[in-house]
C-alpha cells in the first residue's frame, strides 16, 4: 500500500469514527430525552433542528435547487418509512438498554440483503443467505422466545424499525442514479417531523429547561455529525474495509450504557451480538467480493469527480 492510499485509508476510518461517535451521541441524548419528553416532542424538535441544518449545509450540495424532484411517489414513500425507522426505534430506546436496541438495529444490513433478491432483482448465493439465517438466529438468542426472556413489545418496534431502515436503503439504490444525494436525505426528514406535529397536537407539550435545550440541540448536531462523517468515510474507502468499525457503536453503546444508566447486557444479549455482527461482516464480504467480479458495473466509482455519492437518509443504524 502507497503512501497515498494509506492516508486515504486512515483519513476514510477516521471520518467514519466520527460519523459513528455522531449516532452514538444521538442516541444517548435520545434515551436522556426520552426519559423527559414525549416521543412526539422529540422527535419534532431533533427533526427541525437537523432541517434547519440541512439548510445551512444547502450551498454545499448544490443548492436548495438540488431537491427538485419528478418522483415524488418514491419519496413520500421513503417519509413513510423513514416515520417508521424513526419512531421505531426510538420508541424501543426509551424502554431497553441502549446495546439491545442497538443490537437489533444492526439486523438491518442483514435484511437488506434479504430484501435485495425480491424488490431488487439481485442475486444472492447461498452463502450469504446462510449468513442472513444466521443473524437472524442471533436476533433469536437475544429475545429467547418461549424461553426465560419474554419479546416486549419495545424489541418488536426495534426490529420494525430495522426494517423499515432496511426498505429506505433499498429505495436509495433504486433512486441514486437519477435523485441528488441531498434530496434524498432531506426528504425523509418530512414524514417524521408532519407525524409528529400531528400527534403533538394530542400530547401535552412540555417546555424544555436549558439542560433539555442543549440535549436537543445535540441530538439534531449529533444527526448531522453521523451523516457527513459516514459520506466522507464511505467517499474514501470500501465498505469491507469501514463495516467492522461501525461496529464500535456496541462497545461505545455497552460502555455508556453502564456508566450513564447502570446497564450491564447478559450473555444472551453478548452471545446474540457476536452472532449478528459476524453474520453481517461475511454479508458485506460476499457483497463486496461479487462487486468486484462484476467490475464495479452498476455503481460509480468513487474516483470519478462527476459521480455524486449517495448520501444515507441516517447513519445504518435505523435513528
Amino acid at each position: 500500500m502507497n503512501r497515498s492510499s494509506e492516508h486515504s485509508s486512515a483519513s476514510a476510518i477516521g471520518y467514519l469514527l466520527f460519523g459513528v461517535a455522531g449516532g452514538l451521541g444521538l442516541d444517548l441524548s435520545a434515551k436522556a430525552l426520552l426519559s423527559t419528553y414525549s416521543l412526539e416532542q422529540f422527535v419534532f424538535l431533533r427533526s427541525v433542528i437537523g432541517l434547519a441544518i440541512f439548510v445551512l449545509f444547502a450551498r454545499q450540495f448544490g443548492g436548495l435547487k438540488s431537491l427538485f424532484t419528478n418522483k415524488w411517489p418514491w419519496h413520500l414513500l421513503r417519509t413513510l418509512l423513514a416515520t417508521g425507522a424513526m419512531f421505531g426505534f426510538f420508541y424501543g430506546l426509551a424502554r431497553m438498554p441502549l446495546v439491545d436496541a442497538l443490537t437489533l438495529g444492526f439486523t438491518a444490513p442483514l435484511i437488506v440483503t434479504a430484501l435485495s433478491v425480491p424488490l431488487l432483482g439481485e442475486h444472492v448465493g447461498w452463502r450469504r443467505w446462510t449468513a442472513v439465517v444466521v443473524g437472524f438466529l442471533g436476533v433469536l438468542i437475544i429475545l429467547r422466545p418461549g424461553g426465560s426472556g419474554e419479546i416486549s413489545f419495545a424489541s418488536v418496534t426495534v426490529l420494525f424499525a430495522a426494517f423499515c431502515y432496511a426498505c429506505l436503503a433499498i429505495t436509495s439504490r433504486k433512486l441514486g442514479t437519477t435523485e441528488s444525494s441531498y434530496a434524498l436525505s432531506v426528504y425523509v426528514i418530512a414524514g417524521p417531523l408532519l407525524v409528529a406535529m400531528l400527534k403533538l397536537s394530542q400530547t401535552r407539550w412540555q417546555a424544555p429547561d436549558v439542560y433539555g435545550w442543549l440535549l436537543f440541540l445535540l441530538a439534531g448536531s449529533c444527526s448531522v455529525i453521523a451523516w457527513i462523517g459516514i459520506i466522507g468515510g464511505y467517499r474514501r474507502a470500501s465498505p469491507a474495509m469501514l463495516a467492522p468499525f461501525e461496529y464500535t457503536a456496541l462497545v461505545g453503546g455497552a460502555i455508556a450504557g453502564y456508566l450513564i444508566w447502570n446497564e450491564v447486557p447478559d450473555r444472551w444479549v453478548v452471545t446474540g451480538a457476536l452472532v449478528i455482527i459476524a453474520s453481517g461482516l461475511f454479508v458485506v464480504y460476499r457483497e463486496i467480493g461479487a462487486a468486484i467480479s462484476a467490475g464495479f458495473s452498476r455503481h460509480p466509482r468513487p474516483q470519478d469527480p462527476q459521480s455524486q455519492p449517495v448520501l444515507p437518509s441516517e447513519p445504518r443504524q435505523p435513528h
